[in-house]
């Protein structure tokens, strides 16, 4: 499979047999590895961050420029702006990003830093302060020794939701004044949430399409940096032993959760507003899915990707609001124990509403009405403070017909599943039925093999930030999200959110440290089905 992204690699399983005992693994077979491609940013490109000095900015955005400037990605010319509303210097900024860079990425080369930290600016202003947005055309042409109209701009969205469109509309008011010259770039990229249902993504959209055209705006979805998400497809179309299974005749169920071990912290004034639904399902988890189960491509291009995911999710079944109620579970979590510490429940922490709604955990059952998964459930789960942290997506085949190894045994066999760590431990392994050494016929277990990117590539996978702000800056928006996959995303979880806000509608609650409610667990036993190990 040529001119896919990442590192792609066809995997072999293997069986070596040591003293009587057969041993399974995967080799893994490097291709061709697309990481580390020197793609160059073109000459005069500046990098603006709203919300410049923000938790995003010094976690995230800073680390990922430092590694493209540090593998020669970036030129002299190259240059940072923050804008935010607090006052603050170039030299204050400055100060702000090297004690952040020095906390939140290793190996910081000092040469490297020092040479981009001359190349970072300041700019503050209300976000919708049309003189600020002025200060900040200005400052773009004084660091570039050029009119603004000839630098390569790229405006990365890093502020509460409420501030895009005052943003935009400033952008927008600025730029439509200029001719536009079709060598000169002005991208945005704009950081979830994309609206916060379907009225107010269509909403934005229609604001972002009168100012930038589609191929000029970048929704961010970070789960698709990740090289685990992108070599869901590599595995899936490269690998001949696992494409002609992958469809209804032999997978019984797909399970994708997203668990996470810490509580919602300094966020809970936002998460609030959002919930786990808003903030993980609309967009990183339907956009898993839609890698795991999408046909495809005709080729690996941009829009090619994106077509085969927008057909995918326009496949997944709109339920009625009471079929929503009977296909979910939400929850919040109450107080308890992780890692042996005693930790707070959600309406016990810092800015939370004391009387809360808001759900921290999420179970939808989902289907989808294609001809290749019709009759196969799809489980997405999502919570907080959950047991561990973990990213994985589980792949479920059919139990063997019971007339052999488990016809009239105590036991039934284990279904064999493939799983896909997205995070931590980024790898695959698939879970198989083999004869315990030394018994009988019908003594089985289940054993795994297992292949982790790390110990395979010795390496470690790029930070997905790096990889999306390299693609914005160089045009590719394989990555992204586009119009009509943010909205068709709203169309599939718009019926839960309008089931929830009836008086009626279960809030359940889990401890802190558990894998969430009963509930949870209730729904997939129903259907004689159980959570796969993450």
């Amino acid at each position: 499979m040529e001119g896919a992204r990442g590192s792609l690699f066809r995997t072999r399983l293997k069986c070596d047999v040591r003293n009587g005992v057969a041993l399974f693994y995967f080799e893994a077979i490097l291709i061709q590895n697309h990481s580390h491609t020197k793609l160059f940013m073109p000459n005069h490109t500046s990098v603006v961050i709203f919300g410049g000095s923000g938790d995003l900015t010094k976690r995230k955005l800073i680390p990922a420029l430092y590694s493209l400037a540090a593998r020669g990605m970036t030129d002299k010319t190259f240059s940072i702006i923050g804008f935010a509303r607090t006052k603050k210097s170039d030299d204050a900024f400055r100060n702000d990003l090297t004690k952040a860079i020095h906390e939140f990425k290793k190996d910081v080369n000092d040469a490297v830093w020092q040479s981009l930290l001359k190349n970072i600016h300041y700019v503050s202003g209300g976000y919708g302060d049309a003189a600020a947005h002025q200060a900040l055309h200005q400052k773009i042409a004084e660091i570039n020794g050029v009119a603004a109209e000839e630098v390569n701009t790229l405006y990365y969205l890093s502020t509460p939701p409420e501030e895009f469109q005052n943003i935009i509309e400033q952008l927008g008011a600025i730029y439509n004044r200029a001719n536009r010259r079709e060598d000169v770039y002005r991208r945005i990229i704009i950081e979830k949430p994309f609206g916060y249902d379907l009225a107010s993504a269509v909403h934005l959209n229609d604001i972002l399409a009168t100012y930038f055209r589609e191929r000029d705006i970048f929704r961010i979805d970070h789960y698709l940096g990740k090289e685990t998400v992108q070599n869901v497809l590599v595995f899936r179309f490269a690998n001949a032993i696992f494409e002609p299974l992958w469809n209804s005749r032999f997978i019984d169920n797909i399970q994708i959760t997203v668990a996470e071990d810490i509580g919602v912290g300094s966020r809970a004034a936002y998460y609030d507003k959002s919930g786990a639904l808003r903030d993980m399902i609309e967009n990183h988890i339907l956009q898993v899915l839609s890698y795991v189960t999408m046909e495809a491509p005709i080729a690996l291009t941009a829009d090619a990707v994106r077509d085969e995911k927008v057909k995918l999710l326009r496949s997944v079944k709109i339920y009625t609001p009471e079929q929503a109620n009977g296909n979910s579970v939400r929850a919040q979590y109450s107080g308890g124990v992780v890692d042996g510490e005693n930790v707070k429940g959600y309406r016990e922490e810092d800015e939370s509403v004391k009387d809360s709604q808001t759900e921290t955990y999420v179970l939808l059952k989902l289907e989808i009405d294609n001809w290749r998964w019709f009759g196969v459930p799809v489980y997405v789960r999502t919570g907080k403070r959950m047991t561990k942290r973990a990213t994985e997506i589980s792949v479920a085949f059919k139990a063997s017909p019971s007339v052999l190894f488990n016809a009239g045994a105590d036991q039934t066999l284990e279904e064999n599943v493939i799983a896909i760590r997205v995070q931590p431990n980024e790898g695959i392994s698939l879970l198989i039925d083999a004869k315990v050494p030394g018994g009988t016929a019908t003594e089985i277990k289940s054993v795994q093999m297992d292949y982790r990117y790390k110990e395979n590539f010795q390496r470690d996978t790029p930070e997905a930030y790096e990889r999306l702000l390299h693609d914005a800056m160089t045009g590719d928006p394989a990555l992204f999200i586009r119009r009509d996959e943010s909205e068709t995303a709203w169309h599939i979880v718009e019926p839960f959110l309008t089931a929830w806000q009836q008086p009626e509608a279960p809030l359940y609650t889990y401890p802190a440290g558990t894998w969430g409610p009963n509930e949870a667990d209730e729904l997939i036993h129903r259907d004689n089905r159980h959570w796969h190990r993450v």
